[in-house]
């Protein structure tokens, strides 16, 4: 299949305008012209993700994160961006990205993420803008739902780190893929049990779960960011596959945590 045609559907489940004005996603490096018989679906752009690519035969590969979100100067092949550039171009190998575009979309990142708790009744955390989800779960504890959560995400060095007391009672739960603490002020006046994101800091998440002791707030769980957003690749391969069955679309494998282990005090 030529590229140029899948840029078309990825056009039409991601549209570009739906980004956020700082974000950069979209044909990082490829021709439309070429053609595609595999495409590798990834988070990250990684070294490791770009061998497996061109070691399985893949033309394109399609990963969430940008190669090129933030300036790059130089493309010598002793920095990071550049040797990376430089052997997807000689290994002929398209790089595309769907990211906050993807994030809001329809079976994007929050609604897939929402799908594997378990969410139902579901809506959206910011209605203006699509951001985040929010829905029902059974009534459980918040350890239960924690630990029903880390069963449900791939394992990394972090785990699930939670903030609330074990045995609170959980019904309503919000969530946002990838960082989210820029939403916290909104989940904390969203009628939730329980919020959900990644990449929380000291004081956000801190004055959020003191703020919530005083008013009975939400419960506060801070996930993987990669594992969190690795979810929704699988639901990308399945849109893509319906959409394309002669091309074979397949996820990576590989974790681009950044983290390798942690030591436990």
């Amino acid at each position: 299949m030529n590229l140029s045609n899948l840029l078309s559907t990825f056009e039409k489940l991601w549209p570009s305008h739906t980004a956020e004005d700082w974000d950069r996603p979209g044909l990082m490096i490829g021709n439309p012209d070429q053609q595609v018989q595999k495409v590798l679906l990834s988070v990250d752009v990684t070294a490791d993700v770009l061998e497996q690519a061109v070691s399985e035969g893949a033309q394109l590969l399609l990963t969430h994160h940008p190669l090129l979100l933030r300036p790059v100067h130089e493309l010598g092949e002793l920095t990071l961006k550049g040797n990376l550039v430089s052997k997807a171009i000689r290994s002929n190998l398209a790089i595309f990205s769907a990211h906050t575009n993807a994030d809001i979309a329809v079976d994007g990142v929050s609604q897939s993420i929402a799908k594997l708790f378990g969410l139902t009744n579901t809506s959206a955390l910011v209605t203006t803008s699509g951001h985040g989800i929010v829905g029902d779960v059974d009534e459980t504890t918040l350890i239960e739902f924690a630990r029903k959560i880390a069963k449900l995400l791939p394992s990394t060095a972090q785990g699930i780190k939670v903030a609330g007391s074990s045995d609170r009672k959980i019904s309503r739960v919000g969530l946002v893929g990838g960082a989210g603490d820029s939403f916290l002020p909104i989940a904390a006046q969203s009628g939730l049990d329980l919020f959900i994101t990644s990449d929380l800091r000291h004081h956000p998440a801190q004055d959020f779960s003191e703020q919530a002791k005083l008013v009975n707030g939400p419960a506060l769980i801070d996930i993987s960011h990669w594992a969190a957003e690795w979810v929704w690749l699988d639901s990308a391969a399945k849109q893509l596959s319906r959409l394309h069955p002669e091309v074979d679309f397949v996820v990576s494998d590989l974790r681009t945590d950044p983290w390798d282990f942690a030591v436990m005090q």
